[in-house]
């Protein structure tokens, strides 16, 4: 059975006049006695009471319900010889997709009557088959015109026959119906001597011809979503009480005692008139040097300070806009206060915006934090980009990297000031989506590039670490979106750009470890055959080579593998464990898969690492050691491979955190047994992740996803699950075993003490530096992050609920302890902790 498919397009995305061919008038009318021309003078001003062929014009106009939509169209006005055949071409001001579908082409005719014009006929149809398949008229079409004189308005109507035979005319036009020359040449005979038998009956008809697309056009429109009207379901005692209400209504108006009733308003959201004139009074650039001087009183002051204490996500009131722009003066030697103006403004009032934008170089220094925000996507002008990225210039390139996953993905919000044609791609082929410049794919100069990605062009050519994740970035993304992106097009400029062969040593680097990767996964060998045969191919090719900068950390170069280090890892995607030598005689271990996006825990990683620099600056050392990750494309990506033991095998194997510790670190000094730094790095890192986790809302939590390492460093992997997401059904917000409180000496121990109060210092920075990790977020709005993308809109809000700015530090830290306690006392992760290892134990 084989399927049918039908090829068709919608009237929506056609952005093209109506246009319609006005051709010819057939018919007749009986004629007036050449004597009438003497006894009615008046009749002899209309040549059509004469001849057959008189000359016409006619006006065309697209109407719906009888009221006009378009002005109307004319044809020239003919003098007719033989018959009367305009076959002139008309464009309507209207284009096919802005038509309704019960939209009709209205076409009157016209003569003169001396020098006035005369109705001579009007004729209509639908522009769709409203009555069929919904498509779009085309091709030539019959209309029969309604004259003023009634008698001649009978005539001219389709038979059955007939109707039949102009059917399967417009079939056989539109190539719908298969030609036979013989058969269609005697075919139209008869059908002329049936046309012109009819033709002798008094009437007109007027023909036209509809444009005729390649395939059918169907009618479609934008739906738009209904209103969103609150539901209210009353419950029985509420309805009992309405009906009550409404038996006694009119006994309660005599007596003056009414009720409320609810009413859905949908205007209720609109703009309020006044207040939009009240707005402008408010900001008359008449009050422009009054502003300058003016002073907030106390109270205002009060109010102005809990503004720039919002966190950049909060919107501001239409009443915290004005005061801002009120007190803008004032507020010049604020650094928080200018991207609160920038929310204030009226971007449409030009007056508004050159007031604010010459304000910018005024301005107090912003911090860094507050110019990532100014690159969102809430932010335009690019004026205002600008600005932020000339604060950004005056970063240190340790800071940028932190911040560089997030600038790539603003550069989505860049707009292009320059013409299209400045920044376009030349010679676009399958090819050029791999990952290496291609030489017809170019930018034309640098000044095609927006200034955020100049910027990053230039610091990137500058240092070969940023100009290695600049380019693995890119390249994610530019894979990962159409080949005409900014993404692709900037790749290329970069690449173009980069003078030494390090980063092209890189990328060769890469390209064989996908290859290999692939052909492993690709066999269908047991994994002892595959480790046999990832160990042949390093031996052999890859045991040696020229040093390389390594892509996971360019810091490192390596020059070699160890095959014998180097192993498959029983999963589907059989990713493989590579060891490398570096320059320096050390090794680097690396785990490189295809087949499974690494972005998401790229970003987690990258979170950490962030919070991590935080609380150094506070002088807080939480011993936090996040493992380093790179993807290298949407669907592959490096690791860095870090010797550790899950909690559970821990468990299995010495019945305790506490007693792998010891059996790693002894110290029969020690209360514990074990030697006191290890345990302090312990508590630490727990504390560390316990606060970062639960910001994240990193979901899954198991035994076989939390990490201890010999010197005691303990962290989280696999984040597949994070803001609040969780395969499992009522996750705790926050991970805490019983086992990892064992290991501290117990709830009653300094250890645990000590854990709740790294926690809460750990918490309380955190919620400090909420501005920019919000901003980070929120350039991660729209990535393809499968838990961002699931809710962009929500992402950035759900990591905001977790720092509960709405608290004070004294009400956070409480609310921070209740989540340990509940965590500490929580049965149903144990449970759920019990099923998951058992399921490990059935699979394995």
């Amino acid at each position: 059975m084989t399927s049918k498919s039908v090829t068709y397009c919608t009237s929506r995305g056609i952005d093209v006049p109506l246009r319609v061919r006005i051709n010819s008038l057939e018919g007749t009318r009986p004629l007036l006695k050449e004597s009438t021309r003497y006894t009615d003078p008046s009749k002899v001003r209309k040549l059509s009471n004469f001849s057959q062929t008189s000359g016409l014009f006619c006006s065309v106009v697209v109407t719906l319900e009888g009221k006009p939509l378009t002005i109307p169209v004319t044809t020239s006005y003919a003098a007719f010889r033989a018959s009367r055949r305009w076959n002139e071409w008309l464009t309507l001001p209207i284009n096919v997709s802005q038509l309704p579908f019960n939209s009709k082409l209205t076409i009157s005719i016209w003569e003169f009557d001396g020098d006035k014009r005369s109705d001579f006929g009007e004729t209509d149809m639908y522009i769709f088959h409203v009555d069929d398949d919904c498509t779009l008229k085309r091709g030539r079409q019959k209309l029969t015109v309604r004259c003023q004189d009634p008698s001649l308005n009978h005539g001219h109507f389709k038979d059955g026959q007939m109707a039949e035979l102009e059917l399967a005319i417009k079939k056989h036009e539109n190539g719908d119906m298969v030609a036979v020359e013989w058969l269609d040449n005697l075919t139209f005979r008869t059908i002329e001597q049936i046309n012109k038998s009819q033709s002798a009956q008094p009437g007109f008809t007027l023909f036209i011809d509809m444009v005729q697309f390649d395939v059918p056009v169907v009618f479609s429109d934008h739906k738009y979503p209904p209103p969103m009207i609150p539901t209210y379901q009353p419950s029985d005692q509420q309805l009992q009480q309405m009906q009550n209400e409404q038996q006694g209504t009119l006994s309660k108006i005599s007596t003056g005692k009414f009720t409320t009733m609810k009413v859905y308003d949908p205007e209720q959201y609109r703009t309020d008139p006044i207040e939009q004139k009240y707005r402008k009074l408010e900001r008359s650039h008449k009050d422009g040097p009054f502003d300058r001087e003016i002073k907030p009183t106390p109270k205002i002051r009060d109010e102005l300070n809990k503004i720039l204490n919002y966190s950049s996500v909060q919107e501001l009131t239409q009443y915290e806009k004005n005061l801002v722009w009120k007190f803008r003066y004032f507020l010049l030697n604020n650094k928080k206060g200018l991207n609160k103006l920038i929310k204030s403004v009226n971007f449409s009032d030009e007056n508004e915006l050159n007031e604010a934008l010459n304000l910018l170089p005024k301005w107090v220094e912003i911090d860094i934090e507050d110019s990532i925000e100014l690159l969102g996507p809430n932010f335009k002008n690019s004026t205002v980009r600008t600005y932020a990225v000339e604060r950004l210039k005056k970063a240190h390139d340790d800071e940028l990297e932190l911040y560089l996953l997030q600038l790539v993905q603003a550069l989505r919000y860049e707009t292009l000031t320059n013409s299209s044609s400045d920044f376009s791609i030349v010679g676009l082929n399958e090819s050029m989506l791999g990952g290496a410049s291609s030489s017809g794919s170019v930018l034309d100069d640098s000044q095609s590039l927006t200034p955020l990605s100049q910027f990053l062009v230039e610091r990137a050519l500058l240092n070969e670490r940023l100009g290695s994740f600049l380019y693995w970035y890119l390249n994610t993304e530019a894979r990962d979106n159409n080949p005409g992106s900014i993404y692709r097009k900037l790749l290329d400029y970069f690449l173009k750009s980069v003078k030494n062969q390090g980063l092209q040593r890189e990328i060769e680097l890469v390209d064989h470890l996908v290859k290999l990767c692939t052909k492993i996964k690709a066999s269908r060998e047991t994994t002892p055959k595959k480790i046999e045969m990832l160990q042949s191919i390093l031996e052999t090719k890859f045991k040696t080579f020229s040093p390389t900068r390594l892509p996971l950390d360019p810091s490192v170069e390596i020059c070699g593998t160890v095959p014998e280090e180097s192993f498959v890892f029983k999963s589907s995607l059989s990713p493989l464990k590579v060891t490398f030598t570096t320059t320096d005689g050390g090794k680097y271990p690396l785990m490189f898969k295809v087949g499974d996006d690494l972005r998401q825990d790229q970003l987690v990683i990258q979170i950490i690492l962030l919070m991590n620099k935080l609380l150094l600056n506070e002088n807080v050392d939480l011993k936090l050691s996040p493992y380093k990750i790179l993807a290298t494309g949407p669907t592959e990506g490096a690791i860095q491979f870090i010797p550790n033991s899950t909690l559970a095998s821990v468990l299995a194997d010495y019945h305790g955190i506490l007693p792998y510790l010891k059996h790693h670190n002894p110290d029969s000094s020690n209360e514990l047994g074990v030697v006191p730094s290890v345990i302090d790095t312990f508590v630490k890192s727990c504390a560390g992740y316990c606060v970062i986790t639960y910001i994240l809302g990193v979901g899954d939590r198991h035994l076989d996803n939390l990490l201890i390492c010999p010197d005691g460093h303990f962290f989280h992997a696999d984040f597949g699950y994070i803001l609040g997401q969780d395969p499992k059904p009522f996750p705790p917000l926050m991970k805490l075993p019983p086992q990892i409180i064992d290991a501290f000496g117990g709830a009653d121990s300094p250890n645990y003490d000590k854990f709740r109060d790294y926690c809460f210092v750990a918490y309380t920075i955190l919620r400090k530096n909420s501005n920019l990790i919000l901003n980070l977020f929120e350039l991660m709005r729209d990535s393809s992050i499968p838990d961002i993308k699931m809710e962009p809109d929500r992402a950035v809000y759900k990591v905001k609920e977790k720092f509960c700015l709405d608290m004070s530090e004294e009400e956070a830290i409480i609310h921070f302890q209740n989540l340990i306690n509940d965590s500490v006392s929580a049965l149903l992760p144990m449970v759920i902790d019990r099923l998951h290892s058992l399921a490990q134990y059935w699979r394995a």
